[in-house]
Parts: C-alpha cells; structure tokens; sequence
C-alpha cells in the first residue's frame, strides 16, 4: 500500500512539472505574439487554487492532476469583442500558429536539457560495463570477449555505463548487424568486432537487453545472509528473520544464493528442511514455497526472501560530473540521444520490430516514478527527462487532436495559402481522437497485463 501511495504521489509530482513546462512553453511564446490569454490551468476539474494577473489572465490549480492547457481568445471557441480582436489566436498570421503550437513539445524537451544538466553537476554514479560472463551462443559470443574486459563503444557511440550499453543495445532493434568495441578497463587499447545481428530475436517482455544479447556484467556479491522476508511469505511463516545465514536445503549445502534460489524455484508444492544460523547457533525449519506466475505462464516456488547485496568495489564504478558549462554540453547530448531512440522506437513499432505490447500507459509511468524517486534525487531527474523527451514526441506525432496534427494543418496552409476547411479539419480531429484512444486503450491494457 505505501508503495502504492508513493507511486502515485510521486507520478502526480512528475506530471505536474512536466505539464506545467510545457503548458508554460505555449504560453510564453504566444504572450509574445501578442496573443490574449484567458487561463493557464495546471490540471482540470474542480478549481483549487486561484489567481488572477494583471493582464486580466487567470492562473489556476484544479483537482484532477492528469493535464492541463492555455486558454486562449479565439473566435472559433466563442464570440470576441471587435476591440480585442487583434489578440485573437485564430488572427495571428500562420508562422506566428505555429510558433506557438511548437512551443510546448519544445518546452519538454528544453526542460529535459535542464533536468540533465543539473544530474551532471550534482554528479551521477554508473557501474563500469565490465563483462562478467558471455552466455554461450549468444550475440556477445561473437566478440570473444573475456572476464573484466569492458564494453567501450557500440556503433562508435562511447559506453561509459552499463546504462549507456542498454540503450545502445535497444537501440539495435530491428539492424541486421553492429560493431562492439571491447578491451580492458582504464585503457585507451581496444578492438572492434563486427557483430551478425541477423539472428537476434529480443523480446523486452521477457528479457533485459543485456540477457538477449547475452552480456552478465560484473555485478556485486550476494551473500547467503537474509536482508529482507516479505511480510505474509513462505520464509516469513517458516520463522526465518532478516541476519539469519542460510545453510543448506535438504543436505544439499549452499554455496551461493543461487543455489537457494534454484531449489526454491523448483520446489512449490512441496516442503523443504532448510538448516540455517541465528545468532551463531545451527537452527532448523520447514519451508514450503509458494507457487508464482510469470507472465510467460512459468511456474516457480517463491520463499519472499532476499539476500545481503555487498557492492562492487570503487574500481569498477564511475562517477559523471562535470562544471556548469561543461553540464550543458552533457545535458544536451544526452537529450539528443534520447531524442533519437525515442523515434527510434517509434519507427520500430510502425515497421514491426517491436511490437505493440511494449507500449506503457499511466501505471507503468507511476511505477517508473515511484521507483526512480525511492534511488534518490538524480535517478528521479533521469526519469523526468526520459518521460518529458517522450512527451515533446508525442505531441508532435501528426494526430489532429495533438500539437502535431495542429502543426500539420498550419503547415498546410502555410504551402497553400489557405486555411484547411473546417469540415477537413473536423473529420481529422475525429480520427485523431479514435486512434488516441485506441493507443491509449492498448498502453493501458499491457499495464494491467503487466501487474
């Protein structure tokens, strides 16, 4: 229940700021085309909180925080007095439109050259992509690559994390080969492998990008000493408590937490004697796993208990930080790439690539915000950047009811040098809204399927 809660609180902070950013781009830009503007709403439905400017605009907060929109004079809506008529929306030349319909999904991306700016000043901690071990017969297993050697570039783009490899490798989706750059850590020598792609199938519903194309990195260590016990859970019932250090599970002795959690796995159903240590003194009990669903229909025995995580040591980690100038370049270039694999993954879904249940609506965007928030104040900012780059390229897709479909239809005119009849324009937003729908019906449903 309280992540719950944080989830959702932490998802109405995100959208908030997002929204309000780029409400705030539309407005700041139509003020200065001379445009009159009645509100500036943050959120619809009832009214929470009021003010009223000095130019007779209308600032306010409403209950439901799923939104929000500049109101602007404009004969189409509603009847304008002859003397306000130059501070009409639908007067202002075309250019002038379309800087204004422009500049909210430009605000989005604006503020996520700023959210990373300010995560590369305050500085943001990665691990090293230092391989581990290559899964045989996999993609990776075409690089040779050996233990402690570290991925340095994929397509010539430097890989500074294993985040910048993840994004790398989802960005291969749908590309018949690839070139790795591997070679040893603190090393400028490394070697470029050419990799055959054309057998790769990754499925982001059931892999992680690394899993698929078979890179373990180098991870911490686990330990056999319980950290956490899920309250109501098989581990908790059988009377294990969070120090306890596993032994051994029916005369098979541990060796690492893997070994308790293969047995688990395989034993829902059936009841295991589980000898562990409290205290310095060998103590014993019976644990029966409880039976969990993957959403692939796999069975597993699940025990609701978690191990000591002892992290990598400083070596292998990597600090970005950089000055307030410098932060700037950074922020941007992140954004591009960002930018990039955004439309990417847009372009992959048209083509099939990738396919339609890989699309996340509002729950899995409260869990991502939630979840982001509980890393601390840089993982939230990486998350607000990501969601307000795909919110600027939302708007911008060429859907009648969005910026971009408002963008088409002045750009239209502007190569015409006429408007687009109502009638046209009525039927596209008609459509634009059935499709909007429609993706967001399908965004909704995968998070359901997902929970």
């Amino acid at each position: 229940m309280i992540d719950i809660i944080r989830n959702i609180s932490f998802f109405i902070i995100a959208l908030s700021i997002l929204v309000a950013f780029h409400e705030y781009g539309h407005f700041w830009v139509a003020r200065r085309c001379g445009v009159i503007i009645q509100r500036f709403s943050i959120g619809f439905g009832k009214v929470l909180w009021r003010k009223v400017g000095r130019d007779g605009t209308e600032y306010v907060i409403c209950a439901i925080p799923l939104g929000g929109y500049v109101k602007m004079l404009d004969e189409r809506v509603e009847d304008v007095e002859p003397g306000l008529l130059h501070g009409a929306f639908n007067r202002k030349p075309v250019l002038a439109r379309i800087a204004i319909v422009i500049a909210g999904p430009m605000a989005n991306f604006v503020f996520a050259i700023f959210a990373m700016w300010l995560m590369y000043l305050i500085g943001v901690n990665g691990y090293k992509p230092i391989v581990d071990q290559v899964i045989p017969d996999s993609i990776a297993s075409q690089l040779a690559i050996n233990s402690g050697e570290q991925i340095k570039a994929v397509n010539g783009d430097n890989t500074q994390t294993w985040t910048d490899v993840n994004h790398a490798i989802v960005g291969l989706i749908g590309k018949s080969s690839a070139t790795v750059s591997v070679g040893l850590p603190n090393t400028e020598v490394m070697r470029t492998i050419k990799v055959d792609l054309t057998h790769w199938s990754f499925d982001p519903q059931s892999q992680t990008s690394l899993s698929s194309f078979g890179l373990i990195p180098m991870r911490g260590k686990l330990t056999l000493d319980i950290a956490r016990i899920v309250d109501g859970s098989a581990g908790q019932q059988a009377g294990l408590m969070i120090g306890d250090v596993l032994i051994s599970a029916n005369g098979n002795i541990f060796e690492q937490w893997s070994d308790f959690a293969t047995i688990i796995q395989q034993s829902y159903g059936t009841s295991i004697h589980l000898v562990y240590q409290r205290n310095g003194k060998e103590m014993a009990t019976s644990l029966s796993p409880k039976l969990k669903v993957d959403k692939n229909g796999t069975k597993r025995g699940y025990a609701g208990v978690g191990p000591t995580f002892i992290p990598l040591s400083k070596e292998y980690t990597v600090t970005l930080k950089y000055g307030v100038l410098d932060a700037i370049g950074v922020g941007a270039e992140k954004t591009w790439s960002l930018t990039k694999l955004s439309f990417n993954m847009i372009g992959k879904l048209l083509t099939g690539d990738l396919s339609v249940k890989n699309l996340s609506g509002p729950i899995s965007i409260a869990q991502g915000a939630g979840q982001s928030a509980s890393y601390g104040f840089v993982a939230f900012l990486s998350f607000l950047a990501l969601i307000s780059v795909n919110l600027g390229i939302f708007n911008l897709l060429p859907l009648p009811v969005l910026d971009g479909g408002h963008l088409m239809y002045y750009f239209i005119e502007l190569l015409t040098g006429k408007p687009v009849p109502e009638k046209i324009q009525d039927v596209g937003f008609r459509i634009g809204a059935a499709l909007l729908f429609m993706l967001m019906s399908i965004a909704i449903f995968n998070d359901f399927t997902r929970l």
